[in-house]
């Protein structure tokens, strides 16, 4: 394909600057067309908000009220006239039009006043907008109305979680900044490798790729509806897939440039040395592109859109860049890599640094082995206390007037649960029986039911825990109340915290079977091309630890507040978001197995040298070169990643925050610890079982385990000499595969 793909330099570039203008120009409107909408297809909790915003004006549902409250002085009492009337009032002047609201003045009952009478809450529902800022119409003119009201001479507050969570103000932009400032990163690193031109060119094949996704995605959009969380994915995930694999494949066009017969000006050398490195490197960027996708498969196949669309854009992610890298940028070198190459200077494939790091741990493999593998444990330790959810209501409380009067809320006895109150619909004739007997649940601590929240013979009932429903006791009180509703013929439990148990059970319900399914078809394609057994087990018990410590850095962060602050500037949430963790099992497992790959491909590949030349014992210098001539590729393509990742996270939303923080903490984790000690301690350890391919498995596979249609030291034919190479490709007889 690479001189089919020479042969048509002029169409090959015309394709692909098309589609990059096409991409650059639709990018705006594409980004337009993302939505905010999180859909549950099928679920009770869905079904309910469905009908909450059909039928009360997009009031409620999956959006959690805005609470006031008053704290009375001493000696007055919340049940005279004059207050109740002076606080009635002002909840009907803040209730926009459209809108529902209860307090205790309009029927609300004693489950809006606290036990000594002297603090009282009231929930509002704007009608809210289609975005991740639900309030935004309606929200100021309600805060100022607050602000300037005096009950009995104490202050009103307004709090509630779309106030504590941020979601109050402040428009979405693109991630035009955060990309660039992830480009300079991934310059800086690419400048320190190459120290000449070339580091231009994977940002140049990067600039190519993220418009091209675009522009696909675009093409999604007509289909289905796509998250806004997309756009900052393709923008900065789809920045360091690119740079990654066109960094593989420059890296080794520049080796190959030093090897007799491929050294020279001529056009022949330098078509040569394209072919060489695409038949190597490019076959490692396949491969590793297909483990991306095989991965990110997970999220395409959930019964839940919002992930499905992020699915659907980050298959196109790996898709792009190795298309990129396979056609434009084999022509890139040809025509101006020389040129670019500058300063010229002699280019060591081997790294000192990773070659004495290799030698040192097949030195002393089990001790590295167990050192870090207790590390990786170690670190996915916490992650047997993830905890998935919405954030705790009460660790958004941090600090400011809206913190203290939900704190004050907290105190008096209200609950936690308030701030995401369950909506029941129920019929309108038992409204008040629902009331009654989720009112006696055990963990409720409130319910209310307004003779007014009726519409088609529909009425609603709220009810919220004594603990956050995102905690152990608050979801366990959230269930309760959803079974109660199943019982009752025409009763539908809503709201947040319903939806979030029906998300869990979406995304987690099968999970077991998605594992098995990506677990395998990664195998099959691993071992097709490394054919081997060994390896491919390896990898993945490799990539699930590694995965798992991404996990645990995250719940030490995010959910326990160890760094949140110092790092982020956001206070700890007390939970991770039901999506994240699955998001993060699709991309993760897939990035890291990139490096994975680039290691065992080399490894394999140098083993075939050695075995074609008679050499028997080749682990060990297999190893060694294997990890010296990738140790600093791999170290350099995290280290953009990590940036990429890095400027993610500088996103303001927390969810995204969280995604990026568990990305970045995965690829240095498996780029250093895994990659750079505890794989080639481990197969060191196996030896020559490394190889062992039996040929039934090899006739399933439809290859045979004699002859490597994977990695090799050059393709046949590429040499005018046949042998002008440092080494040819093995033949079945010269390079046995079995073990015996």
């Amino acid at each position: 394909m690479t001189r089919w793909v020479l042969a048509h330099r002029p169409a090959v570039v015309l394709v692909w600057v098309v589609l990059t203008l096409a991409g650059g120009a639709m990018t705006g409107s594409t980004i337009d067309k993302l939505t905010f909408e999180s859909r549950l297809p099928d679920k009770p909790s869905q079904a309910a908000n469905d009908a909450l915003a059909q039928r009360f004006s997009q009031t409620g549902g999956k959006n959690a009220p805005l609470l006031l409250v008053v704290t009375v002085p001493e000696g007055t009492a919340l049940d005279s006239g004059e207050v109740r009337e002076q606080w009635g009032d002002l909840i009907t002047k803040v209730t926009p039009q459209g809108g529902r609201s209860i307090s205790y003045a309009s029927n609300g009952g004693d489950a809006l006043v606290s036990q000594d009478k002297r603090t009282t809450v009231a929930l509002v529902y704007p009608p809210a907008n289609r975005s991740n800022v639900p309030y935004e119409q309606s929200l100021p003119a309600i805060k100022k109305t607050v602000e300037q009201t005096r009950i009995a001479g104490s202050q009103v507050e307004l709090t509630g979680q779309p106030v504590l969570s941020g979601r109050d103000s402040g428009a979405q932009r693109s991630p035009i900044y955060e990309t660039l400032i992830g480009a300079l990163g991934a310059l800086v690193v690419l400048a320190l490798v190459f120290a000449s031109g070339l580091a231009i060119v994977p940002l140049l094949m990067a600039l190519v790729a993220i418009p091209t996704t675009f522009l696909l995605v675009r093409g999604i959009t007509e289909a289905t509806d796509v998250s806004f969380i997309v756009q900052y994915l393709v923008a900065l995930i789809g920045l360091g897939i690119a740079i990654d694999y066109a960094l593989l494949v420059v890296t080794r066009w520049r080796e190959e440039r030093q090897k007799p017969g491929a050294d020279g000006p001529e056009p022949e050398a330098r078509r040569l040395a394209v072919v060489r490195s695409v038949a190597s490197a490019g076959r490692a960027v396949a491969l590793s592109g297909a483990t991306v996708a095989i991965s990110l498969a997970a999220l395409v196949v959930l019964p839940v859109p919002f992930l499905r669309s992020v699915g659907y854009a980050g298959l196109l992610i790996p898709i792009v860049s190795v298309a990129v890298a396979l056609t434009l940028l084999p022509v890139l070198l040809y025509a101006w890599g020389d040129k670019l190459d500058r300063p010229r200077r002699a280019h060591r494939p081997d790294s000192r640094l990773w070659g004495r790091i290799a030698r040192l741990t097949t030195r002393r493999p089990a001790l590295f082995a167990v050192i870090s593998g207790a590390v990786l444990l170690a670190l996915a330790a916490p992650v047997l206390g993830l905890r998935l959810g919405q954030p705790a209501t009460v660790t958004l409380a941090q600090g400011g007037q809206p913190a203290a009067a939900f704190q004050r809320i907290v105190d008096a006895g209200f609950g936690e649960g308030i701030a995401r109150p369950l909506e029941v619909l129920v019929r309108a004739d038992g409204a008040d029986a629902m009331n009654s007997e989720l009112g006696g649940l055990e963990g409720v601590a409130g319910t209310v039911a307004p003779a007014d929240w009726v519409r088609d013979g529909q009425r609603v009932v709220d009810v919220w825990t004594k603990g956050d429903p995102s905690g152990v006791d608050g979801r366990s009180t959230v269930t309760d109340i959803m079974d109660v509703t199943k019982e009752t013929p025409g009763a539908l439990a809503g709201g947040g915290p319903a939806q979030d148990v029906d998300f869990i059970d979406a995304v987690y319900g099968s999970l077991g079977l998605i594992l098995i399914v990506v677990a395998l078809l990664t195998f099959v394609v691993l071992a097709r091309t490394l054919r081997s057994v060994v390896l491919p087990i390896k990898a993945l018990i490799l990539n699930a630890l590694s995965t798992c410590a991404a996990y645990g850095v995250v719940v030490l962060i995010w959910q326990k507040g160890y760094g949140s602050e110092a790092l982020f500037g956001t206070p700890a949430i007390g939970a991770v978001t039901i999506w994240i963790p699955m998001a993060v099992f699709a991309f993760l497992f897939g990035l890291s197995m990139d490096y994975e790959v680039f290691i065992l491909h080399r490894i394999r590949e140098t083993h075939l040298e050695l075995a074609a030349k008679g050499q028997r014992d080749t682990v060990v210098p297999s190893v060694v070169t294997g990890i010296s001539r990738t140790g600093r590729l791999v170290t350099s393509a995290a280290l953009i990643l990590f940036l990429a990742f890095t400027a993610l996270a500088s996103i303001p939303i927390t969810d995204v925050k969280v995604f990026a923080t568990a990305l970045a903490a995965g690829i240095i984790i498996d780029a250093t610890v895994v990659r750079g000690l505890l794989t080639p301690s481990l197969v060191t350890l196996l030896g020559r079982s490394n190889w062992w391919f039996p040929r039934s498995l090899g006739r399933l596979l439809v290859t045979t385990p004699g002859q490597a249609s994977g990695p090799r030291p050059h393709p046949v034919g590429d040499d005018p000499a046949g042998s002008g190479g440092k080494a040819t490709a093995p033949s079945t007889k010269d390079a046995p595969q079995r073990t015996v």
